[in-house]
């Protein structure tokens, strides 16, 4: 099974946010086991390094950028997922974006907490929970 994780997925367990670093958690070991192939967007990345740039100095931008290659494959960024995520465009670009590249690696899930920014996804959304249900 192909999964492309939404960014918020990442940051529940990078940050232990309550109530929401459990499932995210098994996420992360889901496609650590090789139980799923875990898929992250390129922009994910630099994203998750600015939201989390007070807490990072360049060593720990280094090793947090080594753990998430470890666990997840990153989709690149192509100029077809730009134009395509412009296309569908509704009201967020970034979730545009993602359905676009999820699309492109035909993922058979997108895995968020945020189900209702993807409505109108072509490509299947899952919470966490609804993944771990699933598996």
């Amino acid at each position: 099974m192909k999964i492309l994780i939404d960014t918020n997925v990442i940051l529940d367990v990078l940050y232990d946010r309550e109530g929401f670093f459990d499932d995210s958690s098994a996420v992360w070991d889901i496609c650590q086991t090789g139980k799923a192939d875990g898929y992250i967007s390129a922009l994910s990345i630099p994203n998750i390094v600015y939201i989390m740039r007070k807490e990072l100095d360049p060593q720990r931008i280094q090793q947090l950028v080594e753990q998430i290659t470890m666990i997840f494959k990153v989709v690149d960024l192509r100029e077809s997922d730009l134009k395509d995520a412009a296309d569908s465009f509704s009201d967020d670009y970034e979730d545009a974006l993602h359905i676009s590249q999820a699309k492109r690696i035909r993922a058979d899930h997108m895995i968020t907490r945020n189900v209702r920014h993807f409505e109108n996804s072509t490509v299947s959304v899952l919470t966490p929970s609804q993944l771990i249900e699933k598996l």
